[in-house]
């Protein structure tokens, strides 16, 4: 999936800007960097959470009026809760971040590194349905580098909790900084968003474009060349 119009990129560079940020649009509020969570989000293991939200997914069901009793639906509750935990939300727990090993730039590399098209899968907090899109990497190695399996770690660890796409992209640069100790990050996502796509106004042909520029990437012929190569 390639960019689809480099001027309408949306660039956070401020970490201090994305957290005092509240959109006037209260359909899609955006309040801060970090996922709301509250105190006591960890207090329950996996499997007590499984058991709490299979209750009440179960009365959802219920209250739509399916029939449980029916052999296909009867163990869907469940099932929707172990999803929503071990996988299509497991990034909300920290133990799930993956190490992040780095290794010495014995090749003297120092040009930028592009990890294009990964894929990623997240859900909008705000209607909890799908947000499918790609996400560009690039970053100039300080010393270290990190294996390329790694970059799709990160992605997929943020990517896997109720997201905006603003977050999420913010999350993605600022990690790899912190992992790659280095400010020479570029992230990009360009992303579907089936709250516009499947309800509301029903638009399937937009999609989203969100970016993060740090170090030289936020000189614009390095933010260019990085873009180039987006294209090709």
């Amino acid at each position: 999936m390639k960019p689809k119009e480099i001027m309408s990129n949306i660039q956070f560079n401020d970490k201090t800007l994305v957290n005092d940020l509240l959109l006037d649009d209260q359909d899609h509020p955006f309040t801060k960097l970090e996922t709301p969570l509250r105190e006591d989000a960890f207090d329950l293991n996996d499997e007590e959470k499984i058991e709490i939200i299979e209750k009440h997914f179960k009365e959802i069901m219920l209250t739509l009026g399916l029939d449980l009793l029916d052999e296909s639906l009867r163990g869907t509750p469940h099932r929707v809760a172990k999803m929503y935990v071990k996988e299509l939300f497991s990034g909300l727990n920290p133990e799930n971040e993956p190490a992040m090993t780095l290794f010495t730039n014995d090749y003297h590399y120092n040009e930028m590194l592009v990890e294009k098209n990964i894929q990623f899968y997240s859900n909008c907090e705000h209607h909890f349905v799908p947000i499918i899109g790609k996400v560009h990497i690039a970053y100039i190695s300080s010393g270290k580098v990190i294996g390329l399996s790694k970059l799709h770690r990160i992605v997929n660890y943020f990517a896997r909790r109720p997201q905006v796409q603003e977050r999420l992209t913010m999350q993605i640069g600022n990690a790899l900084k912190t992992a790659l100790m280095t400010q020479d990050v570029a992230v990009l996502l360009d992303a579907d968003h089936q709250c516009v796509s499947s309800r509301g106004v029903k638009d399937q042909t937009s999609s989203t474009i969100t970016s993060f520029y740090g170090g030289v990437f936020k000189n614009d012929d390095k933010k260019g060349e990085f873009l180039k190569v987006l294209s090709v």
